[in-house]
């Protein structure tokens, strides 16, 4: 087994100061966990008394200690811990309501000279091999079925009564795919959502490093187009995590009212991660 030195950065922030982060970013020995929380805009239901916030933090904790016992495969633990955190507040809450917490699910694990890799929904893993373009991981499928549904919403002023009400449609709109065969897949009340998981390893020996990104920091590259995920892996490897969040809240205050970049959220929760292996 070839022995390894590492190196691991990593930032978040919430996309508001007055609300909660409900982004999930944790590391352990040769593990790191990275989840988004699809926010709920204001006035719509959940059926849940404990938030996003919450469901992101106790599904991401639950994560780290499993897969820091298990030997498991990503797929097993990520469907056990789903399994776990609905048995929390089954009896509290509605769990067959829709608009359930969840959230994006990224992982990383290294186990002996492996890398090994899953992504559920729209978080990203980038993986830096020594090529012209790195590897990049991520399920498209959420953005997909967006792009059906959103040209009400980005065709008004970002941060207007009139975008806020476009984006509560857009966002009930998409729950009637979550979670179903043609739709897209998180992280919610079924195990089996973890089936939907893009999965895959690589030899340690070929990466030089790896990020994991919410959307709301990859939106510098997958949404501005203001960095190649090349640069954006520079960028991290140069100036760090915080750097590139500062980017990202750069592009999004100078475009206050989405007319440059039409999104359903001016600011996103950003949350980086960057694992070097040296």
């Amino acid at each position: 087994m070839r022995t390894t030195d590492v190196r691991l950065s990593l930032a978040t922030q919430s996309a508001r100061p007055d609300r909660p982060n409900e982004d999930f970013i944790g590391a352990a020995s040769d593990v790191v966990v990275l989840l988004d929380g699809a926010g709920t805009p204001a006035g719509l239901k959940t059926g849940c008394s404990h938030g996003v916030a919450w469901y992101a933090r106790t599904l991401g904790s639950t994560l780290l200690s499993a897969v820091t016992q298990s030997a498991g495969t990503l797929t097993e633990i990520l469907a056990e811990s789903i399994k776990n955190v609905a048995s929390l507040h089954d009896f509290t809450c509605d769990l067959v309501h829709a608009g359930s917490p969840s959230a994006t699910v990224t992982m990383l694990r290294r186990t002996d000279d492996v890398l090994e890799w899953l992504v559920l929904a729209d978080s990203a893993v980038v993986l830096d091999t020594g090529t012209a373009e790195p590897t990049v991981i991520c399920d498209d499928r959420v953005s997909r079925i967006g792009a059906r549904y959103r040209a009400l919403m980005d065709g008004l002023p970002g941060g207007s009564p009139e975008h806020a009400k476009a984006f509560r449609g857009y966002v009930e709109t998409l729950r009637d795919h979550r979670n179903r065969d043609g739709g897209f897949w998180v992280a919610s009340v079924d195990p089996l959502a973890a089936e939907q998981a893009l999965t895959g390893t690589v030899p340690v020996d070929q990466v030089r490093a790896a990020a994991l990104l919410s959307d709301g920091a990859s939106r510098l590259v997958d949404r501005f187009a203001l960095a190649s995920w090349r640069q954006l892996l520079d960028l991290l490897g140069q100036d760090g995590p915080d750097e590139l969040i500062r980017r990202v809240r750069e592009a999004e205050y100078s475009d206050p009212d989405g007319s440059r970049w039409p999104r359903g959220k001016v600011h996103d929760d950003a949350t980086a991660a960057l694992w070097k292996f040296l």
